[in-house]
């Protein structure tokens, strides 16, 4: 890699410049520790940090802005206390056509929601692995699994661009509003085709930039651990999955997406700039 120094973590540059290991890793580790309080938010006097939704200690608040991303409330109910943080930006188990005996994977399970959610569709014999790199979060989603007798359900700690999860182990990868936060997207979608079965499919929700963020945008602390300021244009994203060998590739923005977007970075004009967005591929 190169040794750029106008591209110094936590801010983001473009994402066609290189990064370190050391910038990647200081990157992660200011996502890593805004996330850290959205998991003890509900101990913490002074709320939840910057992030996707901006999260609440509130049920009833995150149940609102979960059904709002698409989340029934059926869904909502089927799920321990505590597992619904108001995370994400939509809901990829609406696509991800989940059937009995599949193994599942969930980059940035956080507390464990979608984990929970696609538990049932797989049934007891099929698994469900969640992989988040904050500690704090797997022991949530951990004690939620629990709470919910979910025996089909595991958590790893890990980086999504280092998967701790064998060759050819899942029929389907599943995403909440997080590959937006790597800092080397190309290489989370490596890891993804490394870890699928060949047929196996990503089913994704992310937020994606439809135009070129501005360099305050991109540079803005929290707008990137708000799922804002780090999202890659799609066309790289494109780009990235169709050169690691994803085929059948569908990247679909929601215009709908606007409202809410605004709502996370209220006067910021972000909803001029991004949009959350399907993401689907397979491994042929």
């Amino acid at each position: 890699m190169s040794t750029e120094t106008n591209c110094c973590a936590p801010t983001c540059c473009d994402e066609k410049q290189e990064r370190t290991a050391a910038q990647e890793d200081n990157f992660r580790e200011e996502i890593r520790k805004s996330y850290a309080k959205v998991a003890n938010a509900m101990s913490e006097q002074d709320g939840p940090a910057a992030s996707c939704c901006g999260t609440s200690d509130d049920d009833a608040i995150n149940t609102l802005i979960s059904t709002r991303l698409g989340y029934s409330k059926a869904e909502l109910e089927n799920v321990p206390s505590g597992a619904d943080m108001g995370l994400g930006c939509g809901n990829p188990k609406a696509i991800a056509a989940l059937q009995a005996g599949e193994t599942v994977v969930d980059l940035g399970s956080g507390g464990g929601f979608d984990c929970f959610l696609a538990s049932p569709e797989v049934g007891q014999t099929g698994q469900v692995i969640g992989i988040d790199m904050t500690p704090d979060m797997i022991s949530k989603a951990r004690n939620n699994a629990d709470k919910g007798n979910f025996e089909n359900v595991e958590f790893r700690l890990g980086e999504i661009e280092h998967l701790p999860v064998a060759d050819n182990t899942a029929d389907v990868i599943i995403s909440n509003c997080v590959i937006n936060l790597s800092p080397n997207k190309g290489q989370v979608f490596k890891e993804a085709f490394r870890i699928l079965k060949t047929g196996g499919r990503l089913a994704i929700s992310d937020v994606v930039a439809t135009i070129e963020l501005p360099e305050e945008m991109r540079n803005d602390p929290l707008l990137i651990a708000g799922c804002m300021g780090n999202a890659a244009l799609i066309s790289d994203l494109e780009t990235d999955l169709k050169n690691t060998g994803f085929s059948n590739i569908e990247i679909k923005p929601k215009e709908e997406s606007r409202e809410f977007i605004q709502d996370w970075a209220p006067g910021t004009g972000a909803e001029d700039y991004v949009l959350s967005a399907t993401i689907e591929a397979i491994k042929a």
